[in-house]
């Protein structure tokens, strides 16, 4: 197809509209294609000559739904990576509205070649230059890749999430949107359970200091953090009980018995668990925890404890009968402390005794 444009061939902003224009108009036919594309590009360098950078970006986005299906990976990388570099001519408000138009107009379809739309967003992220356009950008692409199921794709950003918080500089409400969210991207994963759980109190310690009204608004989120603590197999300590989020569930009439059981697991022993699940067997079923899962942390929970007295020493006798467990059992369950690296102690055969160091 060959059309007329007074401008520069060697424009790549005119190079793309022309691209994507004759796409679109490819089962249209030549006669009524050819005008179209002219229209298209004429535009396009109206909106060059006259610096209108935001209308020349919705301008390159109109055909981009069909560019993802009707072209190869790299040309798409390259074609985005033009529209992305528009951000780069602006001021910080304008900025924002170009990556605010490119990274929806990205994130419309997460299911539809999601690793590269992620890609896409990188690209732009790293052409911005105002905090804010970063930070709506990178919020996107969190989405992104919860929805389009590619969380291993951005996890490894997390690690710098305390230098981006600092260049940011985001506000209390931005920070609750963006741990939350990496917390649920982390709970996608499966495979970062601790991970998942640090960002999740992050969240929740964001409301210490506010009113009940809306620290009522974490409800929900505290409840998840106790029960994720307890389902944990390598978590024993926490500090869920210092945080006001986590506080309120104590007196409220649906969670008080949620809160009643993070206590048992971070301040008591065995008994006082077997007692709760006793009267509490449905509560415990209804928020998926597995009764001889909590036994085992329990019983190595009550076993650290048993450690912390000034003594130093734990007989063979007390453990049997904390932990519930038959006299060839002890050593077994000294072994598992001492590989989840929860006790530093040695085992006195003969005078069956644990000396704790």
């Amino acid at each position: 197809m060959t059309t007329v444009v007074p401008t520069s061939e060697d424009d790549p902003a005119l190079a793309v509209v022309r691209f994507t224009s004759e796409l679109a108009w490819a089962d249209a036919g030549p006669e009524v294609a050819e005008p179209q594309v002219t229209r298209l590009c004429m535009e396009a360098q109206e909106c060059i000559v006259m610096g209108r950078w935001l209308d020349l970006a919705s301008l390159m986005l109109t055909s981009a739904d069909l560019v993802f299906s009707k072209v190869s990976d790299k040309d798409l990388e390259c074609i985005f990576t033009v529209i992305c570099n528009l951000a780069s001519k602006l001021e910080n408000l304008d900025e924002f509205e170009v990556a605010k138009l490119v990274s929806t107009k990205i994130t419309q379809q997460p299911n539809d070649k999601p690793a590269l739309r992620l890609k896409i967003l990188f690209n732009l992220y790293n052409l911005l230059g105002g905090p804010d356009s970063r930070f709506f950008v990178y919020m996107q692409a969190l989405n992104l890749a919860l929805n389009g199921k590619v969380v291993d794709h951005i996890i490894p950003s997390f690690k710098k999430i305390d230098c981006f918080l600092k260049e940011w500089n985001i506000g209390v409400k931005d920070q609750r949107n963006l741990f939350l969210t990496i917390a649920n991207v982390l709970k996608e994963s499966k495979s970062s359970g601790k991970y998942s759980f640090k960002f999740l109190t992050k969240y929740l310690a964001t409301f210490s200091g506010e009113d009940s009204y809306i620290i009522s608004e974490a409800k929900e989120e505290a409840v998840r953090s106790v029960i994720e603590f307890v389902k944990a197999p390598d978590m024993f300590q926490c500090d869920l009980l210092d945080i006001p989020a986590v506080a309120q569930l104590e007196k409220d009439s649906k969670y008080a018995l949620v809160y009643q059981l993070l206590k048992i697991f971070l301040t008591q022993k065995l008994d006082a668990y077997l007692e709760f699940q006793a009267a509490n067997s449905t509560l415990m079923k209804s928020y998926g925890l597995v009764h001889e899962d909590c036994i085992t942390k329990m019983r190595l929970i009550s076993l650290v404890d048993l450690g912390s007295n000034e003594s130093g020493q734990i007989p063979y006798a007390l453990i049997k009968d904390t932990l519930r467990i038959n006299d060839d059992e002890v050593e077994l369950w000294v072994v598992k402390a001492i590989t989840a690296k929860l006790m530093d102690c040695k085992m006195d055969q003969m005078n069956q005794v644990v000396i704790v160091r």
